[in-house]
């Protein structure tokens, strides 16, 4: 549909919209979508003006209602677009029916008046894809806008030259190779034309919130189910590159899908891609796939999104791109301390026509026995994984908040109670109704621990895990693991219907073998004409309501009381605002001279919202105390107390109170507060543990009279005392994450001295031990030191020098923890750690950017890595 229509009804009287292309707004990180139009104005004395409109959209913009005015750029005599990423991101990956040759389309990167735009650039055509009627092409191609020099390069040509026929020497020049573009020359400064007061008025507010809501609830009047045909498809390859062909995982056999999402596991296994997420298998399984894509159409690379080995990519045919909108990706590591990548997921969301989707890949935590440590896993995905809105007043959206879910990836449940002959007997059998029964999925399912509401179809391949590389024999190794169907592909959702769910076992290159489904997903599709009615019908209801009463709403409860709150224990309490007769904006607000509505230990989920008349929202107060707040918290320099104020929009403001009290923490806690502290944090006053927090950190260097310290902490020491008694020979020890529920259980043994009563697995002490290094106030070798450190990282002397002016206690904990990983690499048969490892995951921890504890960028990781490594590798 020509969206210059929609535009064209937001213009002035002598303001001509010529033509309309969609774009994307490239700001840092961020890319937002934006309609761009070319407008020519006619001056009163004959001549003519252009500018490029850029508008935000909620949709395919078909009326002006569907845009709002973002921009304008003036074309004039210095206008110039410079192409900035000739390397650009869309692909259009597919053969031309005729020849058979292949065929790309690149989303690149231009610039103009300091923004940075996206637009598609098609084979052969060395110029973006917006042709303008009279003109020639915006790109390389130069305009008339821009004359062209022989070298490619813009020079401002007279205006008086502007016409409807296009000189020979401004026509586009065909046949170019991508990498034939030439750059135009630098963008100047635009002086903003006079209707840029346009910009200030907000034009869409209330009442837009209002349109949509009532669109939302309206959307079967104006929208048809179209069926599409989805691939998924999940590949552990075992840190391999790609050796075989993947069409016969991608497409053998079927019918060219709409859409293909492919997701990836363990694409590197190497130390360079777990702490420094590089890794150049991307691009390599990134060119098989899109080779390996059906033959029999084109498609369009959406994203791309990787967190160090688990990847995912999807496309769509070329027909289809411009249905895609709103495309969101997020990470999600759960693993060691909850954040590193080797374990946890990856999402990208979209929308479809009017239909929102989002697919998931994730690789959850290993090992027959960690079933626990998965369905932790999911629901972390689930809770931390968030997507932006176009609108940013908008709260962010979950996984949960899509019409349609896919969720594939290494999941990692095994078959238990079976041995591994019983296993590979039923397999032999086939009787997979029977090895299902014994599934950890299944079981965690049936519990509704995991993927409640979540569809499965029927097992009918054999597990696939773990195979010999290079064969289709199982695991001959010393562990000889028992096959299971680690590899899944869930759904959930309306109109959704598996055509097939199989593994595929020509494919050798890994001991996994690749899994696909293909469904057909009803997605709605707007009738236009049926749009423009269902939304005429609700402007006119609106206009009657319009300046209606003040809104007014009431609250469940208005006062909150947190008891005893733990370092890092999630506490909630819930109330509900039910609103009256007015439809009505709601938003927890700053207060005076403060920079957040709430203190940083606080958050109101949802924050913001709209509400209908008589309707109800509940709101969560969620607490939650880590490093960043714990500190001040044990001091009593803050409390547990706060105010919110809830201001609905033209309604007035409501108060909310907060209260409750922190059971202080060794989380959090100073080295030489806890090294004064004889006795359990918990058995001691709050005023002492005050005083004792609040003590400098030189303290017991200078000849202080205060009781007689411990060496190091005891927390400290009931750590590593434990490892060293259970799990110097632990493999993975520091790279498998732990459950929480047993971090909450090794806080309290630490806080209350019980350390008698521990009980929990070496890989949960193991990240309690880095959770408590992360939560120090001051690191063990101390900010003021840290720029020394990096300099001195490539001699051991001077490293020595820089730590022997540490105060007394920092310099005590960092030698124990050096004995400590020494001991650990005497095992490493044992346990595989090495030297690197060991140095990447402490050097994070013990040396920390003083500037805004800031993380380190990946020249300082490198310095800090070396730096701890020399500890590891020479004598002490």
């Amino acid at each position: 549909m020509d969206q210059s229509v929609a535009i064209q009804e937001t213009l002035a009287e002598g303001e001509y919209c010529v033509i309309a292309v969609q774009g994307v707004l490239c700001e840092g990180d961020s890319r937002q979508s934006r309609l761009l139009g070319l407008v020519r104005y006619r001056l009163e004395h004959g001549g003519q003006e252009h500018a490029l409109f850029l508008y935000t959209h909620r949709r395919m913009a078909i009326t002006g209602d569907d845009v709002s005015l973002d921009q304008i750029v003036p074309v004039s005599r210095d206008f110039t677009l410079e192409e900035v990423s000739p390397d650009g991101e869309l692909y259009i990956l597919g053969f031309d029916s005729a020849t058979r040759d292949p065929e790309f389309l690149w989303l690149s990167r231009y610039r103009c008046a300091e923004l940075e735009l996206e637009m598609p650039t098609p084979r052969g055509c060395n110029s973006a894809l917006v042709t303008w009627p009279g003109y020639a092409t915006i790109g390389g191609g130069g305009s008339n806008f821009d004359g062209l020099r022989p070298n490619g390069k813009g020079v401002p040509m007279d205006q008086s030259s502007r016409g409807q026929d296009k000189p020979e020497s401004l026509q586009p020049r065909q046949n170019k190779s991508k990498s034939e573009i030439t750059d135009m020359v630098r963008s100047s400064t635009i002086t903003v034309s006079d209707k840029a007061h346009i910009l200030s008025m907000q034009k869409f507010g209330l009442r837009d919130t209002i349109v949509k809501s009532h669109l939302l609830q309206k959307e079967e009047d104006y929208t048809y189910i179209q069926n599409f045909r989805f691939f998924a498809g999940t590949y552990n390859v075992n840190g391999q590159s790609p050796k075989e062909c993947l069409r016969l995982w991608l497409s053998n056999g079927i019918q060219a899908p709409d859409v293909y999402c492919v997701g990836f596991q363990e694409l590197d296994l190497s130390k360079e891609a777990f702490f420094f997420h590089d890794t150049p298998k991307e691009e390599e399984w990134f060119k098989a796939v899109s080779e390996g894509l059906h033959p029999d159409a084109k498609y369009a690379k959406v994203k791309l999104i990787r967190l160090v080995g688990i990847m995912l990519l999807l496309y769509v045919k070329q027909e289809h791109a411009a249905y895609i909108s709103e495309v969101e990706a997020e990470t999600v590591g759960t693993g060691i301390m909850g954040r590193m990548g080797n374990k946890g997921g990856v999402a990208i969301r979209f929308q479809f026509h009017n239909t929102s989707i989002c697919v998931v890949n994730s690789h959850l935590a290993a090992h027959i026995e960690e079933y626990e440590r998965r369905n932790q896993d999911y629901k972390d995905i689930c809770s931390r994984m968030q997507f932006c809105q176009p609108d940013p007043s908008l709260p962010p959206l979950t996984i949960s908040n899509h019409d349609v879910i896919l969720w594939l990836g290494d999941l990692n449940y095994r078959i238990e109670e079976l041995d591994v002959e019983k296993v590979k007997k039923l397999i032999e059998e086939k009787d997979f109704q029977m090895l299902y029964a014994y599934d950890q999925l299944k079981i965690q399912v049936a519990a509704k621990t995991v993927f409640e509401g979540f569809t499965e179809g029927e097992l009918t391949f054999q597990p696939t895990y773990k195979y010999d590389t290079g064969s289709d024999d199982w695991d001959t190794s010393e562990k000889c693991r028992a096959p299971a169907w680690c590899d899944r592909i869930l759904w959930k959702g309306k109109n959704i219907t598996q055509l097939s769910y199989q593994s595929h076992m020509a494919l050798k290159t890994s001991d996994h073998k690749p899994v696909s489904s293909v469904f057909d997903i009803g997605v709605r599709v707007v009738n236009d004409e049926l749009y423009r009615k269902t939304l005429e019908e609700i402007v006119r209801s609106l206009d009657k309501m319009e300046n209606a009463n003040i809104p007014s709403v009431s609250l469940s409860k208005r006062e909150f009381c947190f008891q005893n709150v733990k370092y890092m224990q999630l506490k909630v309490e819930s109330f509900t605002i039910h609103n009256g007769q007015v439809p009505c904006h709601f938003e927890f607000i700053n207060k005076p001279d403060e920079e957040s509505y709430c203190k940083q230990w606080l958050n109101a989920n949802p924050s913001r919202g709209f509400l209908l008349p008589d309707s109800d929202v509940e709101i969560d107060l969620e607490l939650f105390v880590n490093k960043m707040t714990a500190t001040k918290l044990n001091s009593g320099e803050d409390k547990i107390e706060d105010i919110l104020v809830l201001h609905l929009d033209r309604g007035k403001d409501y108060f909310l109170s907060v209260s409750g009290n922190y059971l202080p923490s060794c989380f959090g806690s100073p080295i030489h507060t806890l090294c004064y502290m004889r006795e359990p944090i918990l058995d001691l006053p709050l005023e002492t543990i005050s005083e004792l927090t609040l003590m400098p950190v030189w303290t017991g260097d200078d000849g202080s009279q205060l009781d007689s310290p411990m060496e190091i902490p005891k927390e400290l020491w009931m750590m590593v005392d434990y490892l060293y008694r259970n799990a110097v020979q632990q493999e993975d020890l520091f790279q498998q994450p732990g459950l929480r529920s047993e971090f909450e259980h090794i806080r309290d043994c630490l806080d209350t001295g019980m350390i008698d009563n521990l009980s929990a697995s070496n890989h949960s002490v193991a990240e309690a031990l880095l959770l408590f290094l992360e939560s120090l106030p001051e690191p063990v070798i101390c900010y003021s030191t840290y720029h020394n450190c990096l300099e001195c990282s490539g001699n051991y002397t001077a490293s020595k020098q820089v730590i022997s002016t540490l105060p007394i206690f920092h310099k005590n904990v960092f030698h124990y923890l050096m004995a400590f990983l020494r001991e650990l690499l005497k095992n490493s048969a044992k346990n595989h750690l090495d030297e690197n490892i060991l140095a990447s995951i402490f050097g994070s921890l013990l040396l920390r950017n003083p500037a805004g504890h800031q993380k380190l960028d990946m020249t300082e990781k490198k310095k800090a890595q070396e730096f701890i490594h020399q500890f590891l590798c020479n004598p002490l």
